[in-house]
């Protein structure tokens, strides 16, 4: 795997795509209270500059929950990329829902587990566990019983969560829609991310001919790592100032 020192310095040849949790922001024990860090608003509207708009916020989060957090200047794909934001566009107050056997089956999951919660986005439903990290393995048995009867659903895995999700909610799916919508297929996509949601995108942006960064520690199919939220703030910063 390459090094940090060896990330090239982007221009207007790139288009970048970043998660957010764990990746812009640390994780907390509470999403709710997930922000970004002092000051990296501010680095992500210069740096979007510098890209000649090409930055694209990617996250499994509502895009209205996301909205709110990132500035709205910025491309926002929201639930993997189920629903997008143009810069300046605000999210629709309606969504779509998830289906009403899901619903059911993530009522049913959850029950009787203490610090466990399912959190609605739109077709998406994430089960958080990080509150009781023991519950990982009867969580994960309710959920693939209760998604056998979901059809078109899969369950994936990540940093104490599972997401319930359509086959189309999936980052590298939304990074090949994006380079189209925002009209920057002739760039070279940079893919930022921390979790197995974001492989999907590491594998479309390596195709690609891309550039791929994995954020912490773990198996990863990216081509750089770099340590932690801290560490993508500060090469950020870098960017965003040359």
């Amino acid at each position: 795997m390459n090094t940090p020192s060896d990330l090239p310095d982007l221009d207007h040849r790139h288009a970048l795509f970043l998660d957010f949790d764990g990746t812009l922001a640390p994780l907390q024990d509470d999403a709710s209270t997930v922000k970004l860090p002092d000051g990296i608003a501010e680095e992500l509207t210069r740096l979007k500059e510098t890209l000649g708009g090409a930055l694209i916020i990617i996250s499994g989060r509502d895009v209205r929950d996301l909205s709110s957090r990132v500035p709205d200047t910025l491309w926002r794909a929201g639930t993997h990329g189920l629903e997008i934001c143009a810069p300046g566009e605000s999210p629709d107050e309606t969504r779509s829902v998830a289906p009403e056997a899901l619903t059911v089956a993530a009522r049913d999951a959850v029950a009787g587990l203490e610090g466990v919660h399912a959190e609605t986005k739109g077709e998406v439903i994430a089960f958080h566990y990080r509150l009781n990290p023991a519950s990982g393995t009867i969580l994960h048995e309710r959920l693939v019983a209760g998604l056998s009867s979901v059809d078109g659903y899969k369950l994936q895995a990540g940093k104490m969560i599972f997401e319930a999700k359509p086959a189309g909610a999936n980052k590298g799916k939304a990074v090949e829609k994006l380079l189209v919508l925002a009209a920057i297929e002739d760039r070279i996509p940079i893919m930022v991310g921390d979790d197995t949601t974001d492989e999907d995108a590491f594998d479309v942006v390596n195709r690609l001919g891309g550039v791929s960064i994995k954020v912490g520690d773990g198996e990863t199919r990216a081509t750089y790592r770099l340590e932690g939220p801290e560490a993508v703030a500060d090469w950020i910063k870098r960017q965003g100032r040359k």
